[in-house]
């Protein structure tokens, strides 16, 4: 059985000139960590002290993994943009437009193509519309949550 690993060496020579996280803010998981407080509140009046203590325990533990799975990572590298398991060859980008939180609420809403790929989070109100050129795709464009829009669209351009 081959091993397929990339050398460290490799791994230096990609460089990757823009990356970005998009996290859910904290209001959003104070909110969901009070309804999970609520759960082991109604386990500790049911229960008692111990079914109460491991739930709040585990509560705690999902909130933290969930934070992990919500988070959007967004990297462009030479050759491909990435948007968590997606990606997409430089390529195949073509325009790539700035949008206001305004323009993101109709994109998104009333305006929205249903064979785009959205790759948008609730708490994010702007981000970017990047059309493809790719005529095997029937994908129009990806539109994309970023608080950082100018920056991505200034590396998607440069790359290309």
């Amino acid at each position: 059985m081959k091993s397929c690993s990339v050398s460290p060496m490799a791994a230096r020579e990609v460089e990757i000139p823009f990356t970005e996280a998009i996290r859910p803010p904290l209001w959003l998981m104070g909110f969901v960590y009070f309804l999970f407080l609520s759960f082991a509140l109604s386990v500790w009046a049911a229960m008692g002290n111990t079914a109460g203590l491991i739930s709040l325990l585990l509560l705690s533990a999902l909130l933290i993994y969930l934070r992990q799975l919500i988070t959007m990572r967004i990297s462009v590298t030479s050759k491909e943009l990435f948007i968590d398991r997606a990606h997409i060859d430089i390529n195949f980008i073509g325009d790539v437009e700035v949008l206001t939180p305004e323009k993101m609420r109709l994109i998104r809403g009333r305006d929205a193509d249903p064979a785009a790929f959205l790759a948008i989070r609730f708490w994010e109100s702007s981000g970017v519309k990047i059309t493809l050129n790719d005529k095997r795709d029937p994908t129009p464009y990806w539109l994309v949550s970023s608080r950082k829009s100018e920056e991505l669209k200034r590396t998607l351009y440069i790359q290309r």
